[in-house]
């Protein structure tokens, strides 16, 4: 009987979602081909390679809170009045993006369309409980071109500033115009790839879910790690720079624009992570938690 039990649970919580299974069928005719044109798109891009590492974990989240799609009640008619506006919304988005190839309404047409999916068929009580499974969609949606217009020139200008005062210091005979470096005989431009706008935004979605996967009951200890997200991927960013110009220095310019270019971006990620961590370790000792029962009373 034991060995049953598990099974016989299993099939009641699939049974409990016979009422979202239409709905899935419909997402996936509306957003798999979407899904498909980025695989073989923009997601082979650096900059917004992890957009398949989003919707992956995006899935995760909503499969790990499988549950609730059982324990929610009937949604009322506020919620459900809500939801079919949401949904409408979403689907004009979504269909002005797709006839226009405007990937900005494409893709983020899914957050919409699923929360007012969600209200429609099983409340306000599921979408609390996926709050953050729909959040971290943001992250997916390609940033707009006048916001990578805008922080793209200052963000390389400051990386120049900082790489070429701090590889002064340090000895190397080093020179700066605009965003073009001097190293020795070479001459380095600091790309827009290299102004780090996508690294910040992809470091800024691991920040977030690292926190609601650690569900800190701090709050202090929580805002403090977002507030540093972003300035942590900058300078992570910066030490990605130097590392390229120390390595164009010592080893040549094919070095610099090799394998080691590209190493030099997985590296990016590993510092930013590695800060991260580094800060919420040392804000446990300042800002410890308190047990989850006296977190929730």
């Amino acid at each position: 009987m034991n060995t049953l039990a598990p099974r016989a649970s299993a099939l009641d919580a699939l049974a409990a979602l016979k009422t979202w299974w239409p709905v899935v069928l419909g997402l996936v005719a509306l957003y798999v081909p979407t899904y498909w044109m980025l695989a073989h798109g923009l997601w082979n891009e650096d900059d917004h390679a992890h957009g398949p590492i989003v919707l992956a974990v995006t899935l995760y989240l909503l499969w790990q809170k499988r549950d609730v799609f059982a324990q929610a009640g009937a949604p009322g008619r506020i919620e459900v009045l809500s939801g079919w506006t949401l949904l409408v919304v979403g689907l004009l988005a979504y269909a002005l993006g797709r006839s226009q190839d405007i990937l900005l309404f494409e893709v983020g047409s899914q957050i919409p369309v699923i929360l007012g999916a969600l209200l429609i068929t099983v409340g306000i009580k599921a979408a609390r409980a996926l709050w953050f499974a729909l959040f971290f969609l943001f992250f997916m949606i390609p940033l707009p071109g006048f916001v990578v217009d805008a922080a793209t020139g200052p963000l390389k200008q400051y990386i120049s500033v900082i790489a070429e005062h701090v590889l002064y210091a340090a000895g190397y005979p080093i020179g700066r115009s605009g965003v073009t470096l001097t190293v020795g005989p070479y001459q380095l431009l600091v790309a827009d790839a290299c102004s780090g706008l996508h690294s910040m935004f992809s470091l800024s979605a691991m920040g977030l879910l690292y926190l609601y996967l650690m569900q800190h009951t701090s709050v202090a200890r929580n805002l403090v790690i977002m507030a540093a997200i972003i300035p942590i991927a900058f300078v992570a960013n910066v030490i990605r720079v130097m590392v390229l110009i120390l390595i164009t220095y010592h080893m040549g310019d094919e070095a610099g624009q090799g394998f080691l270019h590209g190493f030099a971006g997985i590296m990016l990620f590993v510092i930013g992570l590695l800060f991260l961590f580094l800060l919420d370790w040392i804000l446990g000792f300042i800002f410890p938690d308190r047990p989850r029962a006296l977190a929730q009373a």
